[in-house]
Formats: structure tokens, C-alpha cells, sequence
């Protein structure tokens, strides 16, 4: 058993610091209410509708000023962080998430493969890679947003072992009625935990989630305001999922995306 928290927020654009600053605010009131793994929306400390021009000025290397002050968080109160930022390699910019473990180390920055409509003009689309995370809360993957509307990506996760997969996102107003049906399908159809974190205002629906093994919502934040969301995740709740539900066990190598053979495990 952990407690997973949800940091919903409405970020202030184009203001890292002012974001930067409530964000620690969020994230400490999490780690108050006992959450183990802490995550963020994705571009939550720069703001979605920004110009090429103004995410390039806030743009940051790993070893950047955002990063940095949530490895210090994590190292001092132990705790996972999954702490999304614009991230600058050479000249290209991609929507990229840092994982940093409970000792302060970076396990991996993931970033985003599919991009959605105008984030094509502006970011560089990365090499689709799903890795899974191994920590003292579990082995999770991140599927940033639009990745989430993919059945394939949530399932090469799992197959890779996943337990819980993480979405940070800005998702719409518009497409609420998807973050409301996608989430809970992608749960059920790989028997594993969903958290989706998404911001709210700005034009983004909210309803940061967390959803069982069998698609059952267990908690969702408001679709109006900020909130920082923890539940507790019980992972013997996943394992009687999967012997009731036996996706993962039935799965025949010859569907596997792309024609790839990844070996289904064995729980």
C-alpha cells in the first residue's frame, strides 16, 4: 500500500517562478497528507498557450532550476516526484517529464513521442519510448497526455510490467467526455492502476483521477478548481485484478503492437 498525490493546479503563464513557487506549496501539502509518489500536469510551470518564442525562453535543461528543486524535495522527504518541464536539447524543445526517485536522483526524463495539433509547430517529437520505472512505490510508466488516447502505448507499459501508469496532461474542455471514458478503458484493459493529473482552467477540464485494475474511479478532483488529490493505491488489489481479469496472461504475442515480441510477465 501508497498514497499517490495528484497535484492539480492552474498554472500561471509564462512565470516559471511564480509556478515553481506554488508548486513546492502543492507538493509539500501533499507530502503532509502522506503521498509517496507526488505528480505534476504536464507544462504545469510554464503555461499550454504560449508562443514557440516564449516556451523557448523558459525552456530548461534537466539540470535546470525546476528539476533541481524537486530533486532537493525528494531527497528530503523521500518521496517519488514525476515533475513535467519544457525541455531544451541543443535547438530542439520537447514536452519532457523527470522521474526522480526518494534519494534525489533522476531515474529517467521520458518525453513526449505523439503531439497534438499545434504542439507539432512548436516542440520536436521524441523517438517513441515507453520505459518502466522501478521504485519503492512500484514499477510505473508516464504517458504524456495525447499518449494516453493511444491503447498501444498503455499496453506496452503494462506488458513491460507497469503497475501504475502516470498522465500528466492539459487536457481539454472540449475532449473532457475522452479524459472521462480513455482513462478508465486503458485501466481496465491492462488491469493497472491509472492516476491522470491534469491541470484545470486555462481552458482545461480538470477531473484529475485515480482509477483501479477493473476501471473503477476511486477518487477525482474537481472540474473547476485546484486541488492536490491523494488515495491510497493497494497493490494486492492489482494482483486479484489479474486473476480475475486475466488480460495480461491471455495476451498472444502476434497482437503485440507493431509486430514486436514482448514477453507478457509473469505476476
Amino acid at each position: 500500500m501508497f498514497q499517490v498525490g495528484a497535484i492539480q493546479m492552474t498554472p500561471i503563464m509564462n512565470d516559471v517562478d511564480a509556478n515553481l513557487k506554488r508548486g513546492t506549496m502543492f507538493a509539500r501539502e501533499a507530502i503532509k497528507e502522506g503521498a509517496n509518489l507526488i505528480v505534476f500536469p504536464e507544462l504545469w510551470n510554464t503555461g499550454y498557450y504560449l508562443s514557440k518564442g516564449a516556451f523557448s525562453s523558459l525552456a530548461e535543461t534537466r539540470e535546470g532550476k525546476t528539476v533541481s528543486t524537486f530533486r532537493e524535495i525528494a531527497q528530503q522527504e523521500r518521496v517519488t516526484i514525476i515533475c513535467p518541464f519544457v525541455e531544451q536539447e541543443n535547438e530542439d524543445m520537447y514536452i519532457a517529464a523527470a522521474i526522480v526517485d526518494n534519494e534525489g536522483n533522476i531515474m529517467g526524463v521520458v518525453r513526449k513521442g505523439l503531439l497534438w495539433g499545434r504542439e507539432r509547430q512548436i516542440f520536436k517529437e521524441a523517438v517513441l519510448e515507453y520505459p518502466t520505472f522501478d521504485s519503492e512505490v512500484g514499477r510505473f510508466g508516464v504517458l504524456i497526455c495525447y499518449e494516453m488516447e493511444f491503447p498501444e502505448t498503455s499496453r506496452l507499459l503494462a506488458l513491460e510490467g507497469a503497475e501504475i501508469i502516470v498522465c500528466p496532461s492539459v487536457w481539454s474542455m472540449s475532449a473532457s467526455h475522452r479524459w472521462d471514458i480513455q482513462l478508465p478503458a486503458r485501466a481496465l484493459d491492462n488491469t493497472v492502476y491509472v492516476l491522470g493529473v491534469n491541470t484545470v482552467g486555462n481552458n482545461s477540464c480538470g477531473k484529475s483521477k485515480l482509477i483501479s485494475p477493473l476501471g473503477d474511479i476511486l477518487s477525482v478532483a474537481s472540474d473547476k478548481k485546484e486541488e492536490v488529490l491523494v488515495r491510497a493505491v493497494d497493490k494486492e488489489a492489482l494482483y486479484w485484478a489479474r486473476d480475475e481479469v486475466a488480460y495480461l496472461k491471455d495476451f498472444k504475442e502476434k497482437l503485440t503492437p507493431g509486430g514486436r515480441e514482448i514477453p507478457t510477465p509473469t505476476f
